[in-house]
């Protein structure tokens, strides 16, 4: 098929058929299609958009477009969670051990930071030694026998979104709900999942930056996901605010860490671990309500199972063996640490999540260039949630830096990104809706 002819069908608001998606797809992934053909063609379905049949065809061509996963003589079923990202979103870290003291299988491919967000495999790196690219057999095992692995992309899962996503994000077409989609999917089916979670944020720390975009999203990831033949739900949930205690690698690494341990638990994020775990044990069969579901969590929690295979798991992918003991001795942190004072007292009612999302990018904990290395030591911690009474130079957090003047310019910007008024603003509800 000539490409131009698939890109006119589309520029026109034509539908494309599943064989002009997966000529298109081919041509990703065999470079047929030059820069040039492939930026019109994200360009003519920005405009126009797809409807749920084009969306379906192009995820599935795109998992196809590499290797396929998987699980033959599972014992229990084949899940996993997805975030749209977030400032301090550690959840999957505690949620992958949880679900697989639980009795589900968690294959998860991670993603880096991306933007202002960060990322889960850059957190993992934070630990010594810990492999975010073993080979395929480690991997396998490692599912196999504890239930869950933590681990980045490979080249070859879904290399035509890769090439896609390359294109799009020079071309100003990444904003584009059915190749968002499109491009998510493609990773988890690929992965030979059975049910995916689906955590969609909203607020001024997320992607989207409102409800209605949010919904818009992942109504459509549901409609997709169950249209590939994969049970999807997704949980819209607030990102108006820093998540859990902690903004960077090795400072979220702890919190994770210390969560599945039982301490220093903050109720927010706790609550949407919950939740997002319990619609992995409903998704996969493991209980049959959302009661029952966050027992067995919960249980799991208590009893130390879930913080034994975080360790098991650690350990099983060149991770030190030790890490549940003693956590502090390998997550070392930044040398110069420093507390953010309130510049005024009063309640802190709001936060621009993104702007503290920047500060941890400023001090090293971030990209600015897809090629920079990054300082896992870095961050922020003890950071404190919205609607709290605070006085007058008391820390609103803990900034983590490699010198006083990194860290001090880290102050400034965090100062700047906090609202502290005389009464809190009406609160956002943690868990909006859920899709599916």
């Amino acid at each position: 098929m000539l490409a131009q002819e698939i890109i006119r069908t589309k520029r026109n608001g034509g539908t494309l058929s599943t064989a002009q998606i997966q000529s298109f797809v081919k041509g990703l992934t065999d470079e047929s299609w030059s820069e040039g053909q492939v930026a019109a063609l994200g360009m003519a379905v920005f405009l126009k958009g797809m409807n749920r049949d084009e969306a379906v065809a192009l995820t599935l061509a795109m998992r196809d477009s590499g290797r396929v996963m998987h699980w033959p003589d599972m014992p229990g079923p084949v899940v996993d969670k997805h975030s749209t990202g977030g400032v301090g979103d550690k959840i999957s870290l505690m949620l992958a051990p949880m679900v697989a003291a639980c009795g589900g299988y968690v294959p998860m491919i991670a993603g880096r930071g991306l933007g202002h967000t960060g990322g889960t495999v850059d957190k993992l790196e934070a630990i010594p030694g810990y492999q975010t690219r073993p080979d395929a057999a480690l991997f396998d095992a490692t599912v196999r026998r504890l239930g869950c692995a933590i681990i980045g992309q490979t080249a070859d899962l879904a290399p035509a979104d890769k090439r896609f996503y390359a294109t799009r994000d020079v071309t100003a077409t990444v904003e584009s709900v059915p190749l968002i989609t499109a491009s998510i999917l493609s990773k988890k089916l690929a992965a030979g999942l059975q049910g995916l979670a689906m955590d969609v944020k909203y607020g001024s720390g997320a992607f989207c930056d409102s409800l209605g975009m949010a919904r818009e999203l992942a109504e459509s990831i549901v409609a997709v996901g169950n249209g590939a033949g994969m049970k999807t739900r997704a949980l819209i949930t607030d990102m108006n605010e820093v998540l859990g205690l902690s903004a960077g690698n090795a400072v979220e690494v702890l919190e994770a860490v210390n969560y599945l341990r039982g301490l220093n638990v903050e109720p927010r994020q706790h609550e949407i671990t919950l939740a997002l775990c319990s619609q992995m044990l409903l998704l996969g069969g493991l209980a049959r309500t959302e009661t029952e579901a966050r027992a067995k969590l919960q249980a799991a929690l208590d009893s130390g199972a879930a913080a034994e295979r975080f360790g098991q798991m650690v350990a099983a992918l060149g991770g030190p063996t030790d890490l549940m003991e003693h956590p502090e001795k390998h997550l070392q942190l930044a040398p110069v640490k420093k507390p953010v004072p309130s510049p005024r007292a009063g309640v802190l009612a709001a936060q621009d999540t993104r702007a503290i999302g920047i500060a941890v990018i400023e001090l090293g904990g971030g990209r600015r260039l897809a090629s920079d290395a990054i300082n896992h030591r870095v961050g922020f911690s003890a950071v404190r949630p919205l609607a709290r009474l605070i006085d007058e130079f008391e820390p609103l957090a803990y900034v983590h830096a490699m010198d006083e003047a990194s860290a001090d310019r880290a102050i400034a910007a965090y100062q700047a990104a906090c609202v502290i008024h005389e009464r809190p603003e009406p609160a956002t509800p943690l868990i909006a809706e859920v899709i599916g």
